[in-house]
């Protein structure tokens, strides 16, 4: 197999085949709950609210990276993510209460990656703290921390996941909540405007989807990115959700 053009730079990253052979190893060695996720390990209601996508995880499509993300931010709990892209591993710490991520590679340069081809290979608890309970740092580990808010809207917007989550499907109006903060994010063009729209209005998915620079994948992906930022009001009574008879049962 010949290395991936992708430019990781300095950063050593694990293989795909390294890992599993590591899981492997750890299993038998007598630690029954390495696996493809280490779900035993996490706090129950987060590990009910993982266990609805893992249906599809055995049937071999695996939990997508937006999942997991939503479920650490719903329950604010600190997540470990080892992510696959091509053949080496990424281990990605979510500190969602901090507004924090930690990975070997910057921000930019995970954001820069094909996002659709990242597959979670395994979910567990955090093993590092965030920089506020570990005091000072070394030099250079602080280039490992970054802001999580990016990490979250573009994963919405050019992720594996198309559809809405859960949470915000169905029958449905939107509108983005007064004073939300998104000052951090990449928004402009037709994006900015529809936000700015949604500021001043409540549209049901079907209005949305017809704006300037808009189709129903993008108009959930956006509706998805503004929900992990807790920037996002859904309405079930609202005459425009009323009115919405295109939206799917969620999944």
């Amino acid at each position: 197999m010949f290395d991936s053009t992708q430019p990781f730079g300095a950063t050593e990253l694990m293989r795909v085949s390294a890992f599993r052979r590591h899981l492997e190893d750890t299993v038998r060695d007598g630690d029954a709950s390495a696996g493809a996720t280490r779900m035993s390990a996490l706090n129950p209601s987060l590990l009910q609210d993982l266990m609805r996508f893992d249906g599809r995880a055995k049937a071999g499509e695996g939990i997508e990276v937006l999942e997991v993300m939503a479920a650490a931010v719903r329950h604010a709990r600190p997540l470990l993510l080892q992510l696959q892209h091509e053949y080496r591993v990424i281990p990605l710490t979510l500190f969602p209460a901090d507004r924090l991520v930690h990975c070997p590679l910057p921000v930019p340069q995970l954001l820069a990656l094909r996002l659709t081809e990242l597959r979670v290979l395994q979910v567990e608890p955090a093993r590092l703290k965030p920089p506020g309970q570990r005091g000072d740092l070394p030099e250079g580990v602080s280039a490992e921390y970054g802001p999580l808010g990016p990490v979250l809207w573009e994963t919405a917007l050019r992720g594996s996941r198309a559809e809405l989550l859960p949470e915000i499907a169905g029958i449905a109006a939107y509108r983005v909540a007064p004073g939300a903060a998104l000052a951090g994010l990449e928004l402009a063009g037709s994006l900015a405007a529809a936000v700015e729209r949604l500021r001043h209005q409540t549209a049901n998915l079907r209005e949305i989807a017809t704006w300037p620079g808009f189709e129903r994948e993008r108009a959930m992906r956006m509706l998805n990115g503004l929900y992990l930022h807790a920037a996002l009001m859904v309405s079930r009574t609202h005459p425009a959700a009323i009115n919405d008879d295109w939206q799917p049962a969620a999944r």
